[in-house]
């Protein structure tokens, strides 16, 4: 028998520890497997060997209940870009899970990880290394990810987005004077998460009057008109904006020159909603303000969508199947077979197709005015945000779960 372990990277969001979870459950009933250990702080904590048992932690269906429940990377993430050009990195790796016996790895994350994935499976591949089997399971609330119809945690982040645009309509709506409100949204080459503003107008709600996406290049001349447009009709304006968005010559909007790049070469922004209350008090003068909503999106489990954390967890059983039928370099996907009645299959798609490419808003889902989208991205996202949860509280406020101690 081999032991599995699991690990999360990237970005935390509210259902990626459901995947965990669903990992757990079917190691617990497999005859192949001893014990279930996580790796603190993603691939770093592989390399380092900092590991936390989870076979008796997570033995009861209250504990795993609880875990699903819990918001952020329980596990503890990292960001970290694997070296190209060395192999040096690669058999450290995979000799400190042979070390550990590990037979069995599961990495749950994004783009990067799955690239973690893709070299990983290939390394393993290239050296006839037996017995040590590879596993992707996808997590991004900015639903990038292609092969697979749509990512854990995107659903629970759309779903507080459409309420957060609920609420903030209602808060503008009050006054009697002009103001436009602008709201920036994560997605920096993806829309997904704006696009999921609108569903703020499902229950007669008037919702943002304009959503831009990054998928379309942002011509600030027509934004002024657009807004001036808005104004002529109603006092409060409310836009949705991807802090992505990006000039006609592809620079992003945002970009500020003196901040450099992030850990993975991607540029630092500098705040679109921002640039822009800049641009409506200089072109049209009225009142005028921005929110980032930031990190709020992505851990929000007071929202999270049921059928996120459901179809998180079956995800994390799918990839725990197939490593331990012996598959390796995959990652497991979601098949959306109806919109309505809402109807989805699993299955997994080869890493290589996965890692290091991004799937976009369709350019037929964005209005041809390019400040809106259509009927169809409405179609594709309202499936996303349904159900409530039920979670504990004490006190007052929500419980959660602890799988380590930092620094420890």
């Amino acid at each position: 028998m081999k032991h599995m372990l699991i690990a999360q990277s990237g970005g935390p969001s509210a259902a990626i520890n459901a995947t965990v979870a669903g990992v757990v459950e079917r190691c617990m009933t497999s005859s192949k497997v001893d014990r279930i250990y996580g790796a603190v702080n993603g691939i770093k904590g592989v390399i380092s060997g900092h590991y936390v048992d989870l076979t008796d932690v997570l033995a009861s269906p209250e504990q795993l209940d609880l875990l699903c429940h819990t918001p952020s990377a329980a596990l503890g993430s990292c960001r970290l870009k694997l070296n190209n050009a060395d192999e040096s990195q690669l058999k450290e790796i995979v000799d400190a899970l042979i070390e550990r016996e590990i037979g069995y790895f599961v990495y749950i994350g994004g783009n990067d990880s799955m690239d973690t994935v893709d070299k990983l499976s290939a390394y393993i591949k290239k050296h006839d290394i037996r017995d040590l089997y590879v596993m992707g399971a996808p997590k991004t609330i900015d639903n990038d990810l292609p092969e697979t119809d749509h990512c854990p945690g995107f659903g629970s982040a759309a779903k507080y987005i459409a309420a957060t645009f609920t609420e903030i309509v209602r808060d503008c709506e009050v006054y009697d004077i002009p103001a436009v409100t602008i709201v920036e949204i994560m997605g920096r080459n993806a829309g997904w998460l704006t696009a999921a503003a609108a569903l703020s107008r499902e229950n007669g709600g008037s919702g943002p009057q304009l959503i831009y996406l990054c998928e379309r290049a942002f011509d600030t001349e027509k934004f002024i008109e657009d807004v001036k447009g808005c104004l002529a009709k109603k006092n409060a304006v409310v836009v949705a904006v991807s802090e992505g968005v990006k000039n006609p010559d592809g620079s992003y909007l945002s970009e500020s020159k003196g901040r450099g790049v992030d850990v993975f070469g991607h540029a630092a922004l500098s705040g679109t909603a921002k640039v822009l209350e800049g641009l409506v008090k200089e072109k049209i003068g009225c009142k005028v303000r921005s929110i980032e909503l930031n990190l709020m999106q992505r851990c929000a489990a007071h929202l999270a969508s049921a059928n996120d954390l459901s179809e998180s967890k079956m995800l994390g059983m799918t990839a725990a199947d197939r490593a331990l039928e012996g598959v390796s370099g995959q990652m497991a996907t979601i098949l959306r077979v109806q919109d309505e009645p809402y109807r989805v299959k699993y299955s997994t798609a080869d890493i290589s197709k996965v890692a290091n490419y991004e799937k976009k808003v369709p350019d037929e889902w964005i209005n041809a005015e390019g400040n809106d989208v259509t009927e169809e991205m409405l179609n594709y996202l309202r499936p996303l945000v349904r159900g409530d949860v039920s979670f504990a509280t004490q006190n007052g406020v929500p419980v959660h779960l602890s799988l380590y101690s930092e620094g420890k």
